[in-house]
């Protein structure tokens, strides 16, 4: 095997198991020592692969822009009409949290206290751009004949219900759903 991609699948597990530890409920902070424990590698091994801890965060959200602007990317080429288009979304960012709920602390800011603050400015951007995300709907949506006084604000109100939804299944202890009480909450949101 390539030594590259040999470097390339060990970066990968890095992350993956960064992931899964993020996953514990009791959300303790993860040190290099600990994860370098759990992969059986040394410390010097993991900076091998990132020049710090900061950098494996960064390959986490990395992977979180990637895949959520992949599939909203997807969603507005695919789908004409606005409000499905948002619905989509919204859904689908409820989803990503169940699917990855180590991820879910990385995106509400969690796991990235006491760490480099570039890294929760990074998470600030990717919310910024998942309410730009949801603005370009609704003012797609005005065009299509749906009353929409004011999309800046129904955005912001959208971004704070998906936030919300995280915060309350990562402070639940990965219980209480994203996706719980979505389909009555999706009619008072529009």
């Amino acid at each position: 095997m390539p030594a590259e991609k040999k470097r390339g699948e060990r970066k990968m597990q890095i992350l993956q198991v960064i992931a899964e530890m993020l996953q514990d409920p009791k959300g303790e902070r993860i040190t290099t020592a600990l994860l370098a424990k759990k992969l059986d590698v040394s410390e010097a091994a993991l900076y091998r692969h990132f020049a710090s801890k900061a950098q494996m965060y960064e390959g986490l959200i990395e992977f979180i822009e990637q895949s959520v602007f992949g599939v909203a990317n997807k969603i507005v080429a695919d789908e004409d009409n606005a409000l499905k288009q948002m619905h989509a979304i919204m859904s689908m960012l409820l989803g990503f949290a169940e699917r990855n709920p180590g991820m879910v602390r990385v995106l509400i800011g969690d796991a990235l206290v006491n760490e480099n603050e570039r890294l929760q400015l990074r998470i600030n951007q990717l919310h910024d751009r998942i309410e730009a995300t949801l603005k370009q709907c609704l003012r797609l949506a005005a065009t299509q004949g749906h009353e929409e006084p004011d999309p800046a604000a129904r955005a912001n109100l959208m971004l704070c219900y998906v936030v919300g939804r995280w915060q309350q299944f990562a402070k639940s202890g990965f219980k209480r759903l994203p996706s719980d009480l979505w389909d009555k909450h999706w009619p008072m949101l529009v």
